[in-house]
């Protein structure tokens, strides 16, 4: 029975090296390929740090606005050098609808639609618009249907921060923020 345990750790052992040893190949195949990492490319992460987001009043606002800021790494020290303005428009519909016609499920469709300018200047460097559209499920008893609502917004608001972080930083890695 030892010999059987032993045996079973010096093969999840060599597993492990293995994987290891195809990890590092695959890396140096990428570095031969001529691939560079997005965030690798000078001055993109300090020009995401400094984009101040202004988004409209609102439950949809503060999340996406929230979201932005994490995902820009938003550097409140420095003063900054672009402002995003966000203009958002939110719509649900039924879906799943039980023979009684109650919608069990939800479709909720987040637009948000971006302007990034250049501060002083207020010149407007990129527009942008991204849609996210997700489902949820709708439960009888009201508050687990809040609840799932402003979970499906929380998901959309991030998402949405997401892509409009990966559109602006992939701007600014091909060097159009001068």
């Amino acid at each position: 029975m030892l010999r059987l345990a032993t045996s079973t750790t010096k093969g999840r052992i060599a597993l492990r090296a293995s994987a290891a040893a195809l990890l590092a190949g695959l890396a140096a195949a990428l570095c031969g390929c001529g691939f560079q990492p997005l965030y690798a490319q000078p001055g993109v992460t300090s020009h995401l740090a400094a984009v101040d987001v202004v988004a409209p009043a609102g439950r949809a606002g503060f999340l996406i606005r929230q979201h932005l800021d994490d995902a820009l790494a938003r550097n409140r020290d420095a003063a900054p050098a672009y402002r995003m303005n966000l203009a958002l428009s939110e719509t649900r519909y039924p879906r799943g609808v039980r023979i009684d016609n109650v919608a069990t499920r939800y479709e909720y469709v987040l637009t948000a639609t971006y302007a990034l300018s250049r501060l002083p200047s207020g010149e407007i460097a990129k527009r942008g618009q991204v849609r996210v559209e997700l489902t949820y499920d709708s439960a009888d008893q009201p508050y687990a249907a809040i609840a799932a609502q402003q979970d499906a917004e929380d998901r959309a608001a991030e998402e949405a921060a997401r892509r409009i972080q990966l559109e602006v930083a992939t701007w600014l890695a091909s060097g159009a923020r001068s």
